[in-house]
């Protein structure tokens, strides 16, 4: 109990320093590194919970491609954030306000927020029908039947990232030579060839 314990606290202070790492970095490649290392640590904490299959996803999906998905566009990019930068303190006075009105919802929704006295026992206790299953079959089960419009709608918001990403690093930039592969099958002889008749002593 106490090795587990002692797991948990590191798992979760590295996870917590992390993610505020994130926020923090100034560098958007080391903010992307730290958002790979808050993951591995929450995968750790899943571990713990006996939630070995959401810890396995967690490192395939989310840092195996999400994570580096973000890294290969920040990468691309190439955003000049100093230039970005220069109109910071014009809507800092915008931004200040737009915080502190999500303090005050925040403050509120916790000040008023209660637990009703068998909802940490129903959170805890397994779905009946799912009792005797290993994880990742209730998981399945669960996911596919009664979370599945979630689900879908979780692969719609994935699928649209996906765009969104490959439009924002897709940039033909001038002077720089760029195949056309339609052009290249369509050649025939004709457009492929030139002849030209030299006369003798003569050049082109």
């Amino acid at each position: 109990m106490f090795v587990q314990a002692l797991f948990f606290y590191l798992f979760a202070a590295i996870c917590v320093a992390s993610a505020f790492m994130v926020i923090s970095a100034r560098n958007p490649v080391h903010s992307v590194l730290y958002l790979i290392l808050a993951f591995v640590n929450a995968a750790g904490l899943f571990v713990l919970m006996g939630a070995e299959f959401l810890a396995m996803m967690l490192i395939v999906v989310y840092v195996g491609a999400v994570a580096v998905l973000f890294l290969f566009v920040v990468m691309m990019l190439d955003v000049d954030f100093a230039e970005l930068r220069q109109g910071f303190l014009q809507y800092l006075p915008v931004g200040v306000l737009v915080g502190c009105i999500f303090l005050a919802e925040l403050l509120m929704v916790v000040g008023a927020w209660t637990f009703g006295p068998g909802v940490p026992r129903a959170i805890t206790a397994p779905i009946p029908p799912l009792a005797s299953v290993s994880n990742t079959e209730a998981l399945g089960l669960v996911l596919y039947t009664r979370y599945v419009y979630y689900f879908q709608a979780a692969g719609v918001v994935l699928l649209v990232a996906m765009i969104g990403a490959i439009v924002l690093t897709l940039r033909h930039k001038t002077g720089v030579k760029r195949q056309n592969i339609a052009d290249q099958v369509a050649r025939n002889r004709d457009s492929a060839i030139e002849v030209r008749k030299v006369r003798s002593g003569q050049g082109l």
